[in-house]
């Protein structure tokens, strides 16, 4: 088991330029401290510099982060792209451990609002319009209904704001760290 009663694990996923580290963003700012923010595309991109492909060692890597996150009383927001069928069977054991409430959205924006969104982006220039569309993967959720969708006429706020009352967060106090 994982975490305990009181902690909350916050799952966001979605395509491209959804707005997923806009929300955690938010989330983390509208928390403040005790909220652990754990990104596909740091720990996939940046620490070890690696492809998205099934069964690659960010899947277990992410998986280990959130665990120990949540074990050490952190609140925790997963985000990232999280193609179903390369992470769906890890996100699937870390919800069944998790001790505390846990939580899943996913954000779904048609393909011609993420490319509007991905040219204001700093990778805009090193990832194309073709490559947007290759990574693109409609309504991509995970199996069992684990997820509640916000469409992409949902405002940053408002989707801050509802996925913090849904998940109890607007009532729990920051940590003191």
């Amino acid at each position: 088991m994982v975490g305990t009663e009181q902690t909350r694990l916050v799952v966001l996923r979605g395509n491209s330029a959804s707005g997923k580290s806009s929300v955690a963003a938010g989330l983390r700012e509208r928390f403040g401290r005790g909220l652990a923010l754990v990104g596909q595309d740091n720990l996939r991109r940046t620490v070890l510099r690696e492809r998205d492909r099934p069964g690659a060692a960010n899947i277990g890597l992410i998986d280990l982060t959130a665990r120990y996150a949540l074990d050490a009383g952190y609140h925790v927001v997963l985000e990232g792209i999280l193609h179903a069928d390369h992470y769906g069977d890890m996100l699937a054991r870390l919800h069944a451990d998790h001790c505390g409430p846990t939580h899943g959205y996913y954000l779904d924006v048609p393909f011609e609002e993420t490319m509007a969104r991905h040219i204001t982006k700093p990778i805009a220039d090193s990832v194309s319009e073709a490559q947007l569309r290759d990574w693109y993967r409609p309504r991509d959720l995970l199996a069992g209904g684990a997820e509640t969708v916000i469409d992409a006429a949902s405002t940053l706020a408002a989707t801050v704001e509802r996925i913090m009352r849904d998940t109890g967060l607007d009532g729990l106090p920051a940590l003191d760290r």
